[in-house]
């Protein structure tokens, strides 16, 4: 069987550290139809992000170590072809600042940890509609 994505199936890019999140994640998005590349932390999303096209989604954390998620955001909205890939922020930060940089960057959606699939998948379903509708 072939495990390359085919070229019509979505991209995520996943920027998160920590594991069992990041397992869950994999596996409900992939149910829903996308191919899921996996970042563990800052910088290795800004190499996937300078070496890979743009995909569909990014799902991206804002505690990341090595670079926090809002400069990956800002490096993200940086980047041709990049700058207008909806962005879901998963998070347990509830920090004013955080969460209005975030929106100032252009982020689509903002998730708190813990989330439900169901929750999950609303934010991502209305990221996806609102960057195909400006």
């Amino acid at each position: 069987m072939n495990d390359q994505p085919s070229r019509d199936t979505p991209h995520l890019l996943l920027v998160e550290d920590e594991p069992d999140t990041a397992e869950l994640v994999t596996l409900i998005m992939k149910e829903q139809g996308y191919h899921v590349v996996h970042a563990p932390d800052g910088q290795v999303a800004l190499e996937k992000i300078a070496l890979m096209p743009a995909p569909s989604l990014v799902l991206l954390y804002i505690q990341l170590p090595h670079v926090d998620g809002v400069a990956i955001l800002e490096t993200i909205r940086a980047t041709p072809d990049w700058e207008h890939v909806p962005v879901v922020m998963l998070t347990g930060v509830t920090d004013p600042q955080s969460i209005k940089k975030a929106a100032a960057l252009k982020v689509q959606e903002y998730v708190l940890k813990p989330f439900k699939r169901e929750t999950l998948l609303s934010y991502v379903e209305r990221a996806r509609t609102r960057s195909a509708h400006p």
